[in-house]
């Protein structure tokens, strides 16, 4: 069973706008809410996390990287799940992927049907 029925409402953070714009007009051609952020602290001091349903993250950002960022998510909203899309996949190198992380990664370019599906997936 569904968290909620879509539309879903999915935080995004990345530092590059083209891709947030991109990753925006994809989840709203399936009616979900995109909120974009340009940084991770921005997402966080949003306050907006509480009532959202997925983060969609870079992983690759200046300040806060985006395991910094699954970090402090998860330490307060543990079962929040997170979906990195990197161009960058060795970062996670190392990185136990077993267990309950709550994330899935995306490498760059990634196809939106296989995003939009991991999203459905992770909200269940």
């Amino acid at each position: 069973m569904n968290k909620q029925p879509p539309p879903y409402i999915i935080a995004v953070v990345d530092d590059d706008p083209s891709l947030l714009q991109s990753i925006r007009s994809l989840l709203e051609s399936e009616d979900h809410v995109a909120r974009l952020f340009a940084s991770a602290a921005a997402l966080l001091e949003s306050g907006c996390l509480a009532d959202t349903d997925c983060v969609i993250s870079d992983i690759t950002m200046p300040v806060m990287n985006g395991l910094e960022l699954l970090g402090a998510i998860h330490a307060r909203w543990p079962g929040l799940p997170v979906i990195f899309v990197t161009g960058h996949p060795e970062m996670l190198d190392g990185l136990a992927l077993d267990g309950p992380q709550h994330f899935r990664v995306f490498t760059k370019p990634f196809k939106g049907r296989e995003l939009l599906a991991a999203i459905r997936e992770a909200v269940q």
